[in-house]
């Protein structure tokens, strides 16, 4: 396990309802877990770093029948609010949903049973993406990287240990995931896999045009593709995060748009460790059906 004293999360973190969490948010976190949603409200749910800008923009542009200008008008968390964000002088999720026009598309981070209670109570529709568990950790290690409030990782194999036990913002990846696995039946739920949009973006794209109450047309489908391809994302100011300060994202040290693959965590682990993950994967999962692939 990491040296204490090098990965301090006192300073900058805190519990909420036993999940790890920034201070920030926690200390209002009233504001989140009383929120009003409206029966309207598009809500997209995703352990971090696992497609979330990615499926954000899609859906933005499903709202929007296609229309590309209507993305460009403005960067991404400011037409799909944070809703826990809340840094005291640049963003406040909860402030930019109030006085949002209907519909509001908003993201969030939270597991199951930190989602506010009034997203269930109007039947809001919720888009659920999940990544891999070893895609995931090692994005996190880079985002860690690039978050000047975050403190130092240290090396890959200590952020990993890290993340399986769940110690790093939003708890641990296995209860997230089976948290929001068992709502899968829910109609109004919608549970996509990153790696199938990798493979198939085009099935996946269909797919939320229908769950959003939308007739799918060719024409819609390949605006939303080419829009949202990789290059495109990383390169468009609206999405990559480039227009928010370095001292808050540092994108010196790693791009926040950064590979988008699948495998890529065949860079990073070694044999022994890959062997270590696999068992405590086991060990979490063996009872959830969910099955994930680690390579395309």
């Amino acid at each position: 396990m990491m040296d204490p004293s090098k990965y301090d999360y006192r300073e900058n973190f805190d519990k909420v309802h036993g999940i790890l969490m920034y201070k920030d948010f926690v200390k209002y976190w009233d504001d989140v877990e009383t929120f009003q949603a409206r029966p309207d409200d598009i809500v997209i749910v995703t352990y971090p770093r696992s497609g979330t800008t990615w499926a954000s923009e899609i859906i933005y542009l499903i709202c929007k029948d296609g229309d590309v200008e209507k993305c460009n008008e403005d960067v991404i968390f400011n037409r799909i609010p944070f809703l826990e964000c809340r840094k005291e002088t640049f963003l406040n999720g909860v402030k930019q949903l109030n006085e949002m026009a209907s519909p509001r598309i908003l993201k969030t981070h939270l597991p199951r049973e930190l989602l506010p209670a009034s997203f269930w109570e109007k039947n809001c529709k919720i888009v659920y993406i999940c990544r891999n568990a070893k895609d995931v950790a090692v994005s996190n290690y880079y985002f860690f990287q690039m978050i000047n409030s975050y403190p130092d990782p240290g090396s890959f194999p200590e952020f990993v240990e890290e993340f399986m036990h769940g110690e790093v913002p939003y708890g641990s990846w296995f209860k997230h995931v089976i948290s929001w696995w068992e709502e899968r039946n829910n109609p109004h739920v919608l549970f996509i896999l990153y790696e199938d949009m990798k493979e198939d973006i085009r099935k996946e794209v269909v797919k939320l045009i229908r769950f959003l109450g939308r007739k799918p047309s060719e024409e819609l489908v390949e605006k939303i593709v080419q829009h949202t391809l990789f290059q495109e994302m990383k390169n468009n100011p609206c999405t990559n995060y480039t227009t928010v300060p370095d001292e808050i994202i540092n994108q010196k040290v790693t791009p926040f748009i950064r590979k988008g693959i699948t495998g890529d965590w065949k860079n990073h682990f070694t044999v022994a460790l890959n062997e270590r993950f696999d068992v405590h994967y086991e060990q979490q999962m063996n009872k959830c059906t969910l099955k994930f692939r680690t390579e395309i």
